[in-house]
């Protein structure tokens, strides 16, 4: 199998935000595709939404007027599931309910042909459950769009344990001609990205409850300093604090409690409070008209001081007779306290990295933290001074989410290029977490995974069987 041909139609059923996007996609790739909904005209306002949405496209010189009338020509409004008979494939794009699913395909099953697929876009729910109690499971596959649809370049091809190989390649290629970045995965809780992202959420709301910083202060060492787009509480809150944390709770009880799943009480909060974020107008930060906009922590240098020429990113230097070395998941005065001297560590920063995280031991003179304030100011960089913390900020988080990539990869979710593929492109990382631990050093990303583990006793931190293998290797 090959992806479906250009002249082959598409059904698309659920004429939502989602829905009205994969069928503008398949549209725009060449195909006749024929929008369904079961609400009464609802299929008819999805279709208006397309067209008005290419409209803004058309002002912005994007599209032609023709192009879009091409486009809209392409999709036809259905009344009936049975109008969709001759489909190649149809994508569901309904509520997130298990029996609602199994229902629609059974009827789907009924009037399309045998070759037919049927597509999920379900972001939650088991494949393999859906396609249960059909006659032919093999054909049922996830297709997970990310909103908006037109524009994230993701799509997760999901296999239940009944899902057609052959199924799975047609669409995954199929996806691919749409534009698409496709990543096979397998049918797991949360499969590839609503799993592997939980760190970013969870060791940030973690940092809050342990005090460590504020979540401006959080946020901006994660943007500014790790280069990530958008900072785990703006982005929670853009997502809505209750939908995150419904996912959140999901996800944890999916996997029957494990511990790197476990929620937030400090969002549980949010949410019984109402402050569910930019559609309430209040989440981790304020979002009324004239709101004060909250800015990280950050220190100056207390005198004019002299610079550290030689102070380079991800080495250990001597300053003055204090140790300033890149965080290794240590507290600074666990590493005094171990070789006599004293020290500064310095958390993970991009490349374009404008912020800094730093710890010190009690016995590290002020002096050395102006000149370290000093010769980062000079390179445009802000400072934030923390409490001496395991693994820091922008480090902590990292080595989380690369240690969740690896757990996924050892359990055969999805390949290492997969898993990077899919964090890059539908959420937006910089880097793949594997990647970027490997540049690292998974040796220094499991030494931070470690010494978390050690202070705390927090199984939440135990390092994956498949990254201490990879960094024995």
């Amino acid at each position: 199998m090959s992806a479906i041909a250009k002249d082959r139609a598409i059904g698309v059923v659920g004429a939502g935000t989602m829905g009205g996007g994969i069928a503008q996609l398949a549209a725009a790739a060449g195909h006749p595709v024929m929008l369904y909904d079961a609400f009464e005209g609802a299929a008819e306002t999805g279709k208006a939404r397309i067209a008005k949405g290419l409209e803004k496209l058309v002002t912005r010189g994007k599209m032609t007027a023709e192009d879009v009338a091409n486009l809209m020509g392409r999709i036809t409004v259905v009344v009936a599931l049975d109008d969709m008979a001759d489909a190649a494939m149809v994508v569901e794009a309904i509520v997130e309910n298990l029996d609602v699913k199994r229902e629609l395909f059974a009827a789907l099953e009924g009037i399309l042909a045998p070759d037919a697929i049927l597509g999920t876009n379900t972001s939650s729910i088991s494949i393999t459950s859906i396609a249960r109690d059909l006659r032919h499971p093999e054909r049922v596959v996830g297709m997970h769009f990310f909103n908006p649809a037109p524009v994230m370049k993701l799509v997760e091809v999901i296999s239940g344990v009944a899902t057609s190989p052959e199924v799975a390649k047609t669409v995954f290629e199929t996806a691919e001609s749409w534009g698409k970045i496709a990543v096979h995965a397998k049918s797991t809780p949360g499969f590839i990205v609503n799993r592997v992202a939980r760190p970013y959420y969870a060791e940030a709301l973690r940092l809050v409850e342990e005090q460590v910083a504020d979540a401006a202060t959080i946020d901006t060492c994660l943007t500014a300093g790790g280069g990530f787009r958008m900072g785990a509480f703006a982005l929670m809150d853009l997502i809505g604090n209750d939908v995150n944390y419904t996912v959140c709770k999901s996800v944890f009880d999916a996997y029957y409690q494990e511990p790197r799943f476990r929620p937030s009480i400090v969002q549980l909060e949010m949410v019984n409070a109402g402050r569910l974020g930019r559609k309430t107008g209040r989440g981790f930060f304020d979002y009324a008209d004239g709101a004060e906009v909250p800015t990280a922590a950050t220190v100056r240098a207390s005198t004019d001081t002299d610079v550290i020429d030689d102070f380079a990113f991800g080495t250990s230097i001597t300053v003055d007779g204090v140790t300033v070395q890149p965080t290794d998941g240590r507290r600074a005065a666990a590493i005094a306290r171990a070789t006599g001297t004293p020290t500064v560590v310095y958390d993970h920063i991009a490349d374009t990295g404008t912020h800094l995280g730093i710890a010190t031991s009690p016995d590290v003179p002020a002096a050395v933290v102006d000149r370290l304030v000093a010769t980062l100011s000079a390179r445009g960089i802000a400072m934030t001074h923390l409490p001496d913390w395991p693994g820091l900020i922008v480090m902590r988080t990292v080595a989380m989410l690369a240690n969740e990539a690896f757990e996924a990869v050892m359990q055969g979710v999805a390949d290492e290029a997969g898993v990077d593929a899919a964090m890059r492109f539908g959420v937006n990382y910089p880097k793949g977490p594997i990647a970027w631990a490997r540049e690292l050093g998974l040796n220094r990303v499991l030494s931070t995974l470690d010494a978390i583990h050690d202070l705390t006793g927090d199984p939440r931190y135990r390092a994956s069987m498949g990254l201490r293998i990879a960094a024995e290797a």
